[in-house]
């Protein structure tokens, strides 16, 4: 089976293998040839270089040894550890090492039919949104007749060898993995969203309600068939350092199980029902594991009954894996990813997200208004210069997630380049009627706004009511060039859109109908002295804004007497002079009633602050009302625009 995955440097695996097959010939990668190019720009390896075939180094080779398991394997002498973390998460998930080790049965060796060997493999990644096919030969590097770099733990297995051949392919030569994140791995594998926890700065171990709910997270993406990886911060000369607890700064480990352990032997166990949190991980080096509660012959262990732990699985070996305390393990460890696998389909009893993708560039113009690469927040003449995407929560409140990744650049790192750019976002609540990119902001706009960081992706989850926001993806600085890739997930359609208009368009016929004179946003910000409507004491209240003949609607706010409407509404106005009108109604469940409106003159002063308007009560249009007792809180904006 061969999927519709894009081939890398045009390679088409089926086309080369048959070729090999009639020729009789090995493949022999004329895009990754057996030479130092290959290997390194900078740090050559540790020895003389020989390129040789599985059946020079083993006498019965086979991509697979008894299946694929999380133990096969053990990291070489490039400083791939994430690499390597991330392949032993991969071999727990057959639904995505089959998509990346592609028609896996067909690739392995036959012995009855030696002919078929032909000295060619293919493996998939998820590149920057797409699929894609990476054709490599089959001659690994050795020195003294042994593989340097990611091997298993059976000298005649070559799926991890030959996978990380490909990988390192696709970024340029094997140096150019020296350094770099598992998440960033995992979501090569997948098309995960990766999310990076920071356990030092959000201080976990010390908040137990905190670390309660992150147990919680990591056991939803687990039990849902995500990834999880864990490391702790090191500083340059402490890199891969062994500290006296048997853990290693600097070091990737691949998360393997996280489970609610049940504590007590036979039926007391189950009636008594008390549980630990417990996590496993993994070692890439295939040994040093963790020497503290819940090691591998720890008398922690004399806790559990035969039955669990037999379920388990619990081994006294130094395999380089190990279970540890939640507590033990959110105290020691500082940085985790956990990838999340967004479920799209159908076909699931799991949440389904919707999901909108958008490619896009940082590009300058000689022209402001066309840059593209304003920076962050922190330079507000240029900010809004940036890239802006609409979305809208059309459920009265949302989760969202929003992952940002920018294009791997690893393969540069031989020219001296290949670094990632510092990214982030802000998210921003906008007037429910926008449609033209925004050109000014008040504070109260301003909802999220991720971490700035030089990583490849960054993923921010948050909960949001009903209404229109703008993302705004940056760069940190000004004038930082590069592409990007935005996802957007919500429960329902969001209508996701770039924005790339500033303001209507001129059109033939505007000289005869009118071109918008005047810009006004308006911002109800609440309500007060509203009267009982309904038997509850309270009422069920909301505001429409009315301008030449538009509106804009806010959400109702139920059984309430002092509203909080944070609603808005832009208008690109025609007849400036001519009023706008805010209403406040009751809803109810046979016929709304009006309980008052202001109307707002067309003057382009801005105000200082918020106007304290009161609202005329009784008839909608009944200019002679006396001045009620409701009080709304509103904010104009006006600017003149010019065609």
């Amino acid at each position: 089976m061969f999927s519709s995955a894009t081939p890398f440097k045009n390679q088409q695996y089926p086309e080369l293998k048959k070729d090999c097959i009639n020729d009789k010939t090995l493949f022999e990668d004329p895009e990754f040839p057996a030479s130092n190019t290959s290997l390194y720009f900078k740090k050559p390896p540790p020895g003389y270089v020989e390129w040789k075939r599985p059946g020079e180094i083993s006498n019965d080779p086979h991509l697979f040894v008894e299946g694929i398991s999380s133990h096969d394997l053990n990291q070489g002498v490039v400083g791939n550890c994430w690499f390597v973390a991330a392949c032993s998460c991969l071999a727990l998930k057959p639904h995505l090492w089959k998509q990346v080790i592609p028609d896996h049965k067909g690739q392995e060796w036959d012995p009855k039919h030696p002919e078929s060997y032909s000295g060619i493999f293919h493996f998939q990644f998820w590149v920057f949104g797409e699929w894609v096919d990476v054709v490599v030969d089959d001659r690994l590097p050795t020195i003294n007749g042994e593989l340097i770099y990611c091997h298993s733990k059976d000298n005649n297995e070559f799926w991890s060898a030959l996978l990380e051949k490909a990988y390192a392919k696709l970024s340029g030569c094997y140096e150019s993995l020296e350094g770099g994140n598992t998440g960033d791995a995992v979501v090569d594998f997948s098309g995960a969203v990766a999310e990076a926890i920071d356990l030092e700065t959000g201080a976990y171990y010390k908040d137990q309600e905190k670390q309660d709910q992150l147990f919680e997270d990591l056991l939803k993406v687990y039990d849902r068939g995500g990834i999880i990886s864990c490391s702790i911060k090191a500083q340059p000369h402490e890199i891969e350092a062994r500290m006296a607890n048997g853990l290693v700064k600097g070091h990737a480990y691949s998360v393997t199980a996280v489970k609610k352990v049940r504590l007590g032997h036979g039926l007391l166990a189950y009636f008594k029902n008390e549980t630990i949190p417990l996590i496993r991980m993994r070692n890439p080096w295939g040994q040093t594991e963790w020497k503290g509660a819940w090691s591998d012959s720890s008398v922690e262990w004399s806790k559990i009954g035969d039955t669990e732990r037999g379920n388990l699985g619990i081994t006294v070996e130094d395999d380089g894996e190990f279970w540890m305390s939640f507590t033990d393990w959110c105290k020691f460890f500082t940085e985790a990813d956990a990838c999340r696998l967004i479920n799209t389909s159908v076909f699931s009893v799991h949440k389904q997200w919707h999901e909108v993708v958008h490619y896009g560039s940082w590009t300058k113009n000689a022209e402001p208004l066309l840059n593209r690469c304003g920076g962050c927040a922190n330079h507000k003449p240029t900010f809004l210069q940036n890239p802006q995407f609409l979305f809208d929560v059309t459920k009265e409140v949302d989760e969202v997630l929003i992952a940002l990744q920018q294009k791997d650049l690893k393969s540069h790192r031989k020219y001296g380049q290949g670094e990632n750019l510092s990214i982030g976002f802000i998210v921003l609540r906008v007037e429910l009627n926008r449609k033209y990119r925004m050109h000014d902001i008040l504070t109260q706009q301003v909802v999220e706004t991720s971490t700035y960081i030089n990583a490849r992706a960054v993923f921010m989850r948050s909960t949001l009511p009903k209404g229109r926001y703008i993302i705004i993806p940056t760069t940190f600085k000004p004038y930082e060039l590069g592409d990007y890739m935005i996802r957007v997930f919500t429960d329902v359609d969001s209508g996701c859109r770039e924005l790339t208009e500033d303001k209507p368009r001129v059109r033939c016929w505007s000289s005869f109908v009118g071109y918008p004179q005047a810009l006004t946003h308006v911002y109800v910000h609440g309500a007060e002295g509203l009267q009982n409507q309904d038997n509850t004491g309270g009422a069920d209240p909301y505001v429409i804004i009315y301008c030449e003949g538009k509106s804009v609607r806010s959400t109702i706010k139920t059984d309430t007497l002092q509203p909080e409407f944070t609603t808005s509404g832009i208008f690109y106005r025609k007849k400036p002079r001519k009023p706008i009108t805010v209403e406040v109604w009751n809803s109810n469940a046979v016929k709304d009633e009006f309980m008052g409106q202001v109307v707002l003159s067309g003057s382009v002063k801005d105000p200082d602050g918020p106007q304290r308007l009161q609202l005329r009560k009784g008839g909608r249009h009944m200019a002679d009302e006396m001045p009620g007792n409701i009080t709304l809180r509103i904010v104009t904006s006006t600017q003149l625009t010019a065609m």
